[in-house]
């Protein structure tokens, strides 16, 4: 969707300095304020152990973080936002110093993670993070959940809206409130390529998005599609790439001519 897709690119973790040997999935309350260094060379502290589910991949992840440079220059923080960062684990939705560290806590423990450049943005500069620089994240592991799954379309059928939109209802409300064009809709959705592959969820993030239906704020394809629904009912939309991203694609997150299958249900339609 046009400027709705919110895949972020962030980093995470800090440490002193120790000489001791990498660990993977340890018990946090055992390694408190001792600094390990991993094969990858990401070093990380932990400071406050929690008693909490262990991260891992796969799963949906709630971090707060602050993020600084070597020099101590500030460049992110999630707790002045009141804000924490959402992410798939493992999914390579952020830095892979991230998806690494993260996977080493258990929900509770707060940490230091030091992410070297080969882990990080490496010799790109993005925003105040100049090239080739070591990262710092402060970072507190608030909850593990289960990522958005597709839904089960077993035993249902496929419903032809026009060329390039199909819709599969999955629930449906006879007494729901109809999406009119003009009126801002709150939907909740997961994105799925033709290969499986999650390239983004609303659900994961927490947050529907909302937009003023009919007015290109999204891709043709939910345009129409969001438009045939009522609250509380869900559908898969399969759009075809003329209704969608077309021949560019989107970044390096959807191909060029790209098939796009969201499950998506409609939450409210503004009065």
């Amino acid at each position: 969707m046009k400027g709705s897709l919110k895949l972020v690119l962030v980093g995470t973790f800090i440490a002193s300095i120790f000489s001791c040997k990498p660990v993977s999935k340890i018990s946090s309350s055992q390694y408190t304020g001792k600094e390990f260094v991993t094969e990858s060379g990401l070093k990380y502290t932990i400071h406050r152990a929690g008693d909490g589910k262990r991260a891992e991949q796969g799963s949906l992840v709630s971090v707060n973080y602050k993020g600084r440079l070597t020099d101590s220059t500030e460049f992110d923080n999630s707790y002045k936002r009141n804000s924490p960062f959402r992410f798939e684990l493992g999914a390579g939705m952020v830095i892979k110093g991230w998806d690494e560290g993260i996977a080493l806590l258990n929900v509770g423990d707060s940490a230091t993670l030091n992410i070297p450049p080969h882990l990080a943005y490496g010799s790109k500069a993005v925003g105040m993070i100049p090239a080739n620089a070591t990262l710092i994240f402060d970072v507190e592991l608030l909850d593990v959940k289960e990522t958005a799954k597709p839904y089960n379309l077993k035993g249902l059928d496929t419903t032809d809206i026009q060329d390039g939109l199909k819709i599969i209802w999955v629930t449906k409300n006879e007494s729901g409130k109809p999406a009119v064009e003009g009126k801002k809709v709150k939907v909740h959705y997961s994105g799925y390529l033709k290969s499986g592959k999650k390239f983004d969820s609303s659900i994961d993030r927490g947050e529907p998005i909302e937009f003023p239906l009919g007015q290109a704020y999204v891709i043709e394809g939910w345009d129409i599609g969001i438009g045939k629904l009522k609250t509380g009912e869900k559908a898969r939309l399969i759009i075809d790439s003329d209704l969608g991203y077309g021949s560019q694609g989107y970044e390096n997150v959807i191909p060029p001519n790209a098939t796009l299958y969201f499950d998506v249900e409609l939450i409210e339609v503004e009065e």
